[in-house]
């Protein structure tokens, strides 16, 4: 069994965490990157269309060329990545012997993670622990879809990993339900494929999926959309042979309208899920809107030096975000491992129309970058930050939609002329 040690260890190696690595690499600290699969990149690898880049790099890039621009600096750096290595547990470590090479104190727990490779247990004890695990795809047990069950349910990425990486074609003609972002894209890889794709159905009133992949995706391949709809069976002995649709009014069921579409192969684009069964084994609180951590305004969790980034805190609409987002992260877990703390934090929660608010706590005498999504579709919207009850700052929003995650900045100069002590409360709403 080896033993090791770092001053942070960054658990996925996808966008966020080579992104929070190499910040913590780049102010001095010794880092590690474990990552489960053979290959860094993560889910980029698989998206072969191009889109990324627009913010980070100023320029459109496919999701491999994406990722490669970061693994390049990860390789020049002193990061050491551990591939094909899974993080079974993590947890408090106290009163080990203090590392004297290190840039931290030593008077604080370390955390100790056990980890699994072909070469065996490896355990790393670390001060500082980045969650970066990415997110999941929500399945067929997740929507309840009534129905048999036979072959040609597919989740939308795991048949763009069959057909972009794998080179198999899982079926000719195509359904998908849901209009995730992810769906809507395979919709048209499909598409080029020379798949017939039937439709694209969706239970909500609106899209789940960016606006500009609406657009390219379904209305350049004239693939139908049908919105507000539930898809009420699945039906086929061996293979699929088609699904049942029922529109809904006012969220009621009308199944005197109901019809069917024959198919092969359904893909489900029902929502993802951040990977957490790891956080929540190691006694991390999760927010249960969100099923990402808790964090506070240095997306730092309840546990002290475990911090969460990028689609593993809440699922993002852009990886330029989650890179925004997770290099921040890496500089709070470096202020934290020198000891810096903030010295008042006030609580953030959703109000009128959000769903919910990211991070759930907020440090008033820094800047600080507020992630939300809303519950509404809505042209020239307000939105507006209320601090006990009083409004201090509002922002007009050309257009909002569910899918498309909003971004509010906050600095100490938003909390000037205030009374603030440690049970304000901090409250978005969308008017």
């Amino acid at each position: 069994m080896k033993e090791l040690r770092y001053d942070a260890v960054v658990i996925g190696a996808g966008a966020a965490g080579m992104a929070a690595a190499l910040e913590i690499e780049s102010q001095g600290f010794s880092c590690a990157v474990i990552e489960r699969e053979d290959h860094p990149g993560g889910i980029l690898m698989q998206c072969i269309h191009n889109g990324f880049g627009l913010h980070e790099f100023n320029e459109e890039l496919t999701g491999p060329e994406f990722a490669e621009r970061f693994i390049e600096r990860v390789i020049k750096s002193k990061i050491d990545v551990y591939l094909n290595t899974t993080v079974t547990k993590f947890a408090l470590k106290n009163n080990c012997a203090p590392n004297h090479n290190s840039l931290f104190p030593a008077s604080s727990a370390y955390k100790e993670l056990v980890c699994v490779s072909p070469d065996g247990i490896t355990v790393i004890e670390s001060k500082a622990v980045l969650l970066a695990m990415g997110c999941r795809e929500r399945n067929r047990g997740n929507v309840r879809i009534p129905g048999s069950r036979p072959a040609g349910v597919f989740t939308a990425g795991l048949a763009q990993r069959l057909v972009n990486i794998e080179g198999y074609i899982p079926g000719r003609d195509i359904v998908v339900i849901g209009s995730g972002d992810i769906g809507l894209i395979m919709a048209r890889r499909m598409s080029w494929a020379g798949c017939n794709v039937k439709a694209v159905v969706e239970i909500m009133p609106y899209p789940a999926g960016l606006t500009r992949n609406i657009v390219q995706c379904l209305r350049d391949f004239n693939i139908p959309l049908y919105l507000s709809s539930q898809t009420t069976g699945i039906f086929g002995n061996d293979r699929v042979e088609g699904i049942e649709v029922t529109p809904l009014e006012n969220g009621r069921l009308l199944p005197e309208k109901c019809f069917r579409i024959d198919c092969d192969t359904v893909l489900l684009s029902v929502g993802l899920i951040p990977e957490n069964e790891l956080s929540r084994a190691a006694g991390v609180e999760l927010n249960t809107v969100t099923n990402g951590p808790l964090v506070d305004s240095g997306l730092m969790t309840n546990m002290e030096g475990v911090f969460a980034c990028g689609n593993a805190l809440h699922v993002h609409d852009l990886v330029d975000w989650v890179c925004e987002e997770s290099r921040r992260a890496g500089r709070f877990a470096c202020a934290w491992l020198r000891g810096q703390r903030p010295s008042l934090q006030i609580s953030a929660k959703a109000g009128s129309h959000v769903r919910y608010v990211n991070p759930a706590r907020i440090a008033p005498d820094r800047e600080n970058i507020v992630y939300m999504r809303s519950m509404i579709v809505k042209s020239d919207a307000v939105l507006e930050l209320r601090l006990d009850n009083r409004v201090i700052r509002s922002k007009k929003e050309r257009h909002i939609q569910p899918s498309e995650m909003i971004s509010f900045k906050l600095g100490p100069k938003d909390f000037e002329g205030f009374d603030i002590n440690s049970g304000s409360v901090l409250e978005f709403s969308i008017n």
